[in-house]
């Protein structure tokens, strides 16, 4: 007999008020690590089941936020109604990834990093080469979304325009210089207006 329990995804989160502690901010911070030296110690993390997690603004879920960039043209789709987070369907989004689990807790790599690149495995394709930077983090208290989520947002600059969505829930993709983003800027989920705005000033 299965444990019902065990049917439940259970992701990695952190004491809101942990983050308070370390510096709360609304918006964008690129003092990257000063927060994730901290949230990705072992001490302070901890796992809860999803729907608990998802209704529960005293824990923030920490999610790589991985966004594709070509020269100074970004990768973006629109998530389709099978996309898992219903308060972001039909919303454009540059950001790909996704929570940090108990499935990567097991991996021999480092869990975030593991839980990172599971996402990525599972979402897209990139058939190019890459580098890639940590570049700061997303915060957003003012939906309900953001509420229990603390992005994590790290830039892939590609070799050549190649990312293909393996998720039928990531529609309308393509690759659209940065300007012409910004200035459709209302039409994307607001992670990816607040990660659009840091990247236009840089």
């Amino acid at each position: 007999m299965t444990d019902v329990s065990e049917a439940v995804e259970h992701v990695l989160v952190v004491p809101t008020l942990l983050f308070h502690e370390i510096g709360y901010f609304q918006g964008f911070s690129s003092d990257v690590h000063r927060y994730l030296d901290t949230l990705l110690d072992p001490s302070h993390t901890l796992y809860l089941p999803r729907p608990e997690a998802e209704e529960d603004p005293s824990y923030k879920q920490l999610i790589p936020y991985c966004v594709f960039r070509h020269g100074d043209s970004l990768f973006h789709y629109t998530r389709g109604t099978q996309q898992g987070e219903k308060r972001l369907h039909a919303k454009k989004s540059i950001g790909v990834g996704g929570h940090i689990s108990t499935l990567d807790r097991d991996s021999s790599q480092e869990t975030y990093a593991a839980g990172m690149e599971r996402e990525l495995d599972e979402e897209i394709e990139i058939s190019t080469g890459f580098s890639s930077q940590l570049v700061g983090m997303i915060n957003d208290d003012e939906t309900e979304v953001g509420k229990v989520h603390l992005g994590v947002v790290h830039v892939f600059d590609l070799d050549e325009p190649k990312v293909q969505p393996r998720e039928e829930s990531m529609i309308e993709t393509g690759f659209t210089p940065l300007a012409e983003l910004v200035r459709d800027l209302e039409d994307f989920e607001t992670w990816s207006q607040i990660c659009l705005k840091f990247l236009a000033e840089l």
